[in-house]
């Protein structure tokens, strides 16, 4: 028996492989072979993934061909490309001789670069088709409508392709058979009848709509049709601006619903638990509010949950969360939740993933998170979380690979010898306390990317064992904080390193070629800056920011700035460098942000300058440079700040200034230059709008470190000192938002010229201590985002614009020292100042002066309008006491009754301040005759 069984199975396996060589030995249908021979003529291959289709060989055995087993006709086409780099893509177009593989079931074309051009409609005639992948194959155009004929057809994938856009959609109601659509990234809005159409698919199963331009979710008809059978809705990434449908919620088949990256409205609805076999919800990127219902937590098959970046509050989560026995995905971060973490998160087995980060959290951490041995990721940063931390916290946690507590009070309070279950990747402590102690627990961390240990109260030197293993850790940040230790010796390999803000002496660190970013300012570093920017390296340096400020360093720049071809932001500012600005800075052609303030620079600003084409911002600040301000700056359109004050530069402000349409911060104050402002000022258009966190052309001088984990990025960002409203101040954050000019402190001459006033969105202007003669411009009230006015210590005349009282966000305003005349313009803001701000001008009064301003003084047309409100007020102060008077006495005359009651209201005041005041007599004189007799008595 056991015999005839295996010569049994012997006989199947032989048929199997006799089946197999009959398949490539096929003779496929000539017809067919000439067919896709055509085909073929019209694509480009670059990398011959085609080069077995010949006339030598059956078309059964080429390549993503394949024939049926019995007639040899081919029936399915796989010329999908296998490789998302685009190494192995067809490039052309298709040609008609497609239709002549009557049986074809099955094309692949996916992937491929078809240059744009459309869909044929040829295809909608292949009506044997039941799969058709074009999905990003570069196709553009109209979406042809004969595809609806293809009435077998089960997948159909046309996204991917962004060129494409559908003018109406009714035919694809016609393909009853269809299964699953994808038509992401086609621009469906032309039709706002999409949904009534897709809606009557009776066997759909899967719909994927992302990026398509749709801006609703509401039939026309009032109802939806969807049957049972859908099990994935994905509708990301379109313009839903209202709340979730209610027939969303009859979808009781979905497992995978996602509706993130949209504008939707309103609260997540309780019938969300109407959906019971969901295991994928994404809800993020929304605008949606109010509570977390509690029926989330009857989704007992849930397993990714993600409703991160919306308007979310209360409590975190309703504890019913706590039953999600399948959840391993659970990302609530950047809503606006509050209360303590709820323990109940720690009976949630199965999470791996926890973002909680940047809400309104606050409490401890509860201890049973330390029990969720498959957690990888816990962001919990950002809040106001507070308490200590112990080894019990992580007690369970041998997968973490992401530990992120930045900006929380946490308290870190494990022993010296501690050895954690986990290895991590990345650290993010940021404001934590870790300190005074250097974390011992670190070196056990073998497989570290990232170390951000900014502010967490680090103090002394650092340990021995450090600088070795950091060495492979990629971004390393421990700014603010009072580290200590000589770094002569050191060589840095990190590719980001900031050590900002603390206690490090000696000089510079050597710097691998590897290094991109080194931050090391306000330390106490000392030495010459050549024999830093000296060093000698293997291979081309790839630094890219170099941040040496407020620091110690001394000696000139030399020559050898030229071997940092990378960089694009330097700093170096705030040192006791010297000598002339070297013409070396001229090859860093990258270059897009240049601080050397507060040194002893002298000479002029080299002409090689000019070679660096995208220099942003330009910090030459408290120097003594000379000699006149290049003209080529004009040429540097993508300048956004010059501040060249403190220095010694003459001669004109050059016109070419007005070039710079991107320009935002203009501080030219204490020079000697002369001559008028320019004119063209009102070419600057980035002063003459107002300023929008939208708009940030301060972004290209953003520099930005993907960590890749949930989108958490590091950066370096630049900051400025500038003068506004009589002090100086540091701007980093809302330094895009900042709009000055100050030309203060110059011998500049002539007039305020009109055309400064377009700059509508300029916020301070100091124009104070040169020469200007003239009037202060009537229409300078139209600047209305003016905070800080500055124009005294001129030759300015005539009165002050009435057009002032304005400027309703005006909190400095300094006219004082200048000729000014007439009554100063009344308004509420203006009295506020100081009458310092308006003194020194002689002719000038009203409040906040003393002097008073006689008939003849201020405007006429004030006194039109002062004498009109004079009158006004007589008139209505004597019809005041008319009716008032007679509005009294006439009652009492009329009214007997109140008449007596009046008077006797009166007689009765009458003798109580008769007996109160003749008490208070006697007591006066009592007391005044007991301290005379006191007084005898001691003499």
């Amino acid at each position: 028996m056991i015999m005839r069984n295996s010569e049994l199975i012997m006989v199947v396996l032989l048929l199997a492989v006799l089946s197999l060589c009959k398949t490539n030995s096929l003779a496929c249908n000539e017809r067919e072979k000439h067919a896709l021979l055509r085909f073929k003529q019209y694509l480009t291959d670059p990398t011959n993934r085609l080069s077995s289709w010949s006339l030598t060989e059956g078309c059964c055995g080429w390549a993503g061909v394949r024939c049926d087993n019995v007639s040899g006709r081919v029936f399915e086409l796989h010329l999908g490309n296998p490789e998302d780099s685009g190494t192995s893509t067809l490039v052309g177009k298709l040609n008609p001789a497609l239709l002549e593989l009557e049986h074809l079931k099955f094309l692949n074309l996916s992937l491929n670069d078809f240059r744009g051009t459309p869909i044929p409609s040829f295809l909608g005639s292949m009506s044997s088709l039941t799969y058709l992948n074009l999905w990003g194959a570069s196709f553009g155009g109209l979406v042809p409508h004969q595809l609806g004929n293809l009435s077998s057809l089960r997948q159909l994938y046309l996204g991917g392709n962004p060129g494409l856009y559908v003018d109406n959609l009714s035919w694809i109601s016609l393909l009853s058979s269809l299964e699953s659509l994808d038509l992401g990234w086609i621009d469906l809005h032309r039709d706002i009848h999409w949904l009534d159409y897709v809606s009557q698919l009776s066997s759909l199963s899967e719909l994927y709509l992302p990026h398509c331009q749709l801006n609703n979710m509401i039939s026309s008809q009032g109802y939806v049709n969807f049957t049972l059978s859908l099990t994935v809705l994905s509708l990301p990434s379109n313009n839903f601006s209202h709340n979730m449908p209610n027939w969303l919620f009859n979808l009781s088949s979905l497992l995978a619903l996602d509706l993130s990256d949209n504008s939707l409205l309103g609260q997540i609805p309780s019938t969300i638990s109407n959906l019971h076999n969901l295991n994928y919800l994404n809800l993020s990127v929304n605008m949606l509010v109010g509570r977390i219902p509690e029926s989330l937590g009857q989704l007992k098959h849930l397993e990714i949950l993600s409703i991160f970046s919306n308007f979310l509050c209360g409590p975190i989560i309703p504890y019913q969360l706590g039953n999600l026995s399948f959840l391993s995905y659970l990302d609530l971060h950047r809503n606006k939740l509050n209360g303590p973490i709820p323990s109940q998160l720690g009976n949630l087995s199965s999470l791996s993933y926890l973002y909680l980060h940047s809400n309104e959290l606050n409490g401890t951490l509860p201890r049973n998170l330390g029990l969720l041995s498959n957690l990888v990721a816990l962001r919990i940063g950002n809040n106001s979380i507070e308490g200590t931390i112990s080894e019990v916290n992580f007690a369970k946690l041998s997968k973490l690979k992401y530990l992120d507590m930045h900006l929380t009070s946490v308290v870190f309070n494990v022993s010296h010898n501690w050895i954690p279950p986990f290895q991590l990747q990345h650290i993010l402590l940021r404001g934590c306390k870790l300190g005074p102690k250097f974390p011992a627990w670190l070196q056990t961390q073998r497989f570290l990317q990232t170390l951000t240990l900014h502010n967490v109260g680090i103090v002394g030197t650092v340990p021995k064992w450090f600088w070795m293993w950091a060495s492979n850790i990629q971004t390393i940040y421990l700014g603010y904080n009072q580290i200590s230790g000589n770094l002569s010796q050191v060589l840095i390999n990190s590719t980001n390193f900031d050590a900002d803000s603390n206690r490090f002496v000696g000089q510079l660190p050597h710097l691998s070629p590897n290094v991109v970013l080194f931050s090391i300012a306000n330390n106490s570093l000392s030495g010459r800056i050549s024999s830093f920017l000296c060093q000698k390296m293997n291979e081309r340096s790839k630094l890219r920011i170099l941040d040496l400020s407020n620091n110690a360093l001394s000696g000139e720049l030399g020559h050898c700035l030229m071997r940092w071809q990378s960089l694009t932001h330097l700093n170096l500012g705030s040192n006791n460098l010297s000598g002339e600005m070297s013409e070396s800075i001229g090859s860093l052609l990258s270059l897009k942000a240049l601080h050397l303030h507060n040194n002893s620079f002298s000479g002029g600003i080299p002409l090689s300058l000019n070679n660096c084409t995208v220099l942003g911002l330009i910090d030459f600040a408290e120097n003594k440079l000379t000699g006149n301000i290049p003209s080529w700056i004009g040429e540097r359109t993508h300048l956004m700040v010059i501040r060249l004050r403190s220095n010694e530069f003459f001669g004109d402000i050059p016109q070419q200034i007005c070039r710079l349409s991107s320009l935002i911060i203009l501080d030219l104050a204490n020079n000697r230059l002369s001559g008028s402002i320019p004119r063209c000022l009102n070419n600057v258009s980035a002063m003459a709008t107002i300023p929008s966190a939208i708009d940030d052309k301060f972004s290209t001088l953003k520099f930005s470190i993907y960590l890749g984990y949930q989108g958490y990025y590091l950066g370096y960002r630049e900051d400025l000192i500038l003068v506004v409203k009589g002090r100086k101040s540091t701007y980093n954050n809302i330094l895009p938002l900042v709009r000055i000019v100050d030309l203060s402190c110059n011998n500049l001459s002539g007039g305020i010229p009109i055309e400064i006033l377009s700059l509508f969105g300029l916020q301070s202007l100091n124009l104070s201590r040169n020469h200007l003669m003239g009037r202060i411009p009537e229409k300078i009230g139209g600047m209305k985002y003016l905070e800080s006015l500055d124009l005294s210590n001129n030759h300015l005349s005539g009165e002050i614009p009435r057009s002032i009282t304005n400027l309703t966000f005006l909190s400095y305003l300094d006219l004082s020292y200048n000729n000014l005349s007439g009554r100063i313009p009344s308004s509420t803001q203006l009295q506020s100042f100081n009458a310092l701000e308006f003194i020194g001008n002689p002719e000038l009064c009203g409040a906040p002066l003393l002097k008073n301003c006689t008939e003849n003084e201020g405007p006429q047309g004030d006194e039109n309008v002062e004498g009109s409100e004079r009158s006004w007020f007589y008139i209505g102060a004597a019809t005041g006491f008319t009716v008032g008077f007679w509005g009294v006495s006439g009652a009492l005359l009329c009214k007997r009754a109140w008449r007596h009651a009046y008077f006797k209201f009166l007689n009765n005041i009458n003798d109580r301040v008769y007996v109160v005041t003749a008490l208070k007599w006697s007591w006066v004189c009592y007391h005044f005759r007991r301290y005379h007799m006191i007084s005898k008595l001691k003499l």
